[in-house]
């Protein structure tokens, strides 16, 4: 099939980019593809909310520059920064024409809470699923644009370059998308590519990321030769809920720790004091690295968020999510600490990007998650995600309207794409032999590559992987592609990279952490 634009992810980039873009350029025909159905992806699980300024006469887009550069170790882009904090209210402002709810107080202003790196309550949101009201919003929105077209569970396969079409453009065309239900391989030609996949939590054990969370768009980036940068810099959530329920790790966002919460060990006592003189509201890389020294030092396997000190009244009205479903496990935590581990959140890292969400390869864009734009340095400051995301798809939205007003390439270009070459396959691959390579490639990263990291693990982790991606190699040329074969081999390429951009990292900054240069 061919369409003008193709956006493959439908968080909060992919959906708000559609909509931005169907509104400067009414003809352009958008197609988004979706891995589940629309609902479901990493802005769905997103608690805490937006962060932008709103409150001017106590904060001010000075401060808001100054707390996302703090909190990046001072390796963010500045202009970058400087540019995203500003436009960041006009585009929140949009958010909400478009639908979006966000609390408010009695007095009518809005409800801004504070988390930990900011120097102001400056974070919007809606109760404590403030991504899902979000994601609601922009759903209904899309819904009711004609020029809009969705194609639910299906999953990016690969990028189509030259390297498919035997020229030499230097171009992305579209991708080859898989469907989930019948296995099919199907050719979606493109003027313009718009990859909106999100995170690689999937890569470690605990991961408050969604299972769809398996660095699609970077794998596939990676096989077509696209400039990706600082893939370590994976941040871990200081507090998921411990243990997992029914194989998901459940957030407990850290809006809670900005309301009163406190962390203790196993014999009640506090210790963030111990580490930082902000405590509870420092950066989240100092507070999981707390978190896991404490852990590592005790030989336990879980601390405790104490949030008796909230009053339940705030708690229920602020996290009604976060108190169902601990209350749903048998504990109270009003009456009692909530256990809690680090998970991994967010990749600070990925497809490098100019300021319009462009990569190195002309005609595919990236936004959000699996994009590296350096807003975010060493470290992502709480609540910046869904900002940067906002922002920047709406700017690759005004550039790819401009773009489309000039000619690109011959539209019989596009109509002779070539099919996926590989159809002809059977497959007799039983799936679980691909999930033992997933635990294999988990269980690697979480002991190698999670929140404390040594050169020598990390070369040991470079040749466990080379030989797992030796045995999906073989899978992938011996069987009929499957979605769990595609998911694997995307993130076994991720993991690999990951590994190896480490090995040349040899300062901790931020998020990276390795022991040989404490």
């Amino acid at each position: 099939m061919n369409t003008d634009v193709l956006v493959i992810g439908t968080g909060i980039s992919g959906l708000s980019y559609a909509i931005k873009l169907s509104k400067l350029s009414p003809t352009t025909k958008i197609t988004l593809i979706c891995k589940e159905d629309l609902m479901e992806g990493n802005t769905r699980y997103a608690q805490g909310g937006i962060a932008a300024v709103y409150n001017f006469e106590k904060d001010s887009f000075k401060k808001h520059i100054e707390d996302t550069y703090i909190a990046g170790d001072s390796e963010g882009d500045l202009d970058v920064i400087d540019f995203v904090v500003k436009e960041g209210t006009d585009r929140v402002n949009e958010l909400m024409q478009w639908g979006t709810a966000f609390d408010t107080k009695k007095t009518k202003e809005f409800d801004l809470v504070r988390e930990g790196g900011h120097s102001e309550n400056r974070i919007l949101h809606y109760k404590d699923h403030s991504g899902s009201e979000i994601q609601r919003a922009l759903i209904n929105k899309v819904k009711a644009i004609d020029t809009i077209e969705y194609l639910e569970n299906h999953i990016l396969v690969d990028l189509i370059t030259d390297h498919h079409t035997k020229t030499e453009h230097k171009r992305c065309y579209g991708a080859y998308i898989i469907s989930t239900l019948d296995q099919e391989i199907i050719t979606i030609a493109s003027k313009l590519t718009i990859v909106t996949t999100g995170g690689v939590g999937q890569l470690y054990e605990f991961t408050t990321n969604p299972r769809v969370a398996t660095g699609d768009g970077l794998g596939a980036a990676y096989r077509a030769k696209v400039k990706i940068k600082n893939l370590p810099y994976i941040q871990f959530h200081p507090t998921a809920l411990h243990p997992k329920i029914n194989g998901d790790t459940f957030l407990i966002t850290e809006a809670v720790r900005g309301s009163g919460g406190v962390l203790k060990n196993l014999s009640g006592e506090q210790f963030m004091s111990n580490y930082d003189a902000r405590k509870e509201l420092a950066p989240r890389d100092i507070v999981s690295r707390a978190i896991a020294e404490e852990l590592l030092s005790r030989k336990e396997n879980h601390v405790l968020l104490d949030a008796t000190g909230i009053e339940k009244d705030e708690f229920l009205s602020h996290f009604p999510m976060i108190h169902e479903t601990c209350i749903s496990i048998g504990i109270d935590p009003m009456k009692e600490g909530i256990p809690v581990v680090p998970a991994a959140h967010y990749s600070c890292g990925g497809i490098e990007v100019d300021s319009n969400g462009e990569s190195s390869l002309k005609g595919l864009f990236a936004i959000g998650e699996c994009s590296h734009t350096g807003l975010h340095g060493a470290n992502r400051l709480a609540s910046n995600s869904l900002l940067e995301a906002i922002v920047y798809a709406h700017r690759a939205a005004v550039f790819s309207a401009n773009s489309l007003n000039k000619p690109i390439l011959d539209n019989s270009f596009y109509n002779n794409i070539p099919d996926w070459d590989g159809q002809e396959y059977s497959s007799d691959l039983k799936l679980d032999k691909t999930q033992k390579l997933f635990s294999n490639l988990q269980q690697i990263m979480s002991e190698k590559a999670g929140i404390f990291k040594t050169n020598k693990g990390l070369k040991e982790a470079s040749i466990e992987l080379n030989l797992l991606y030796t045995e999906t190699l073989d899978l992938y040329q011996k069987n009929k592609l499957t979605p769990q074969l595609c998911e694997l081999r995307n993130m076994v390429s991720v993991a690999y990279l990951l590994i190896n951009q480490a090995l040349e990292i040899k300062e901790n900054k931020g998020v990276f952490y390795n022991n040989d240069y404490a």
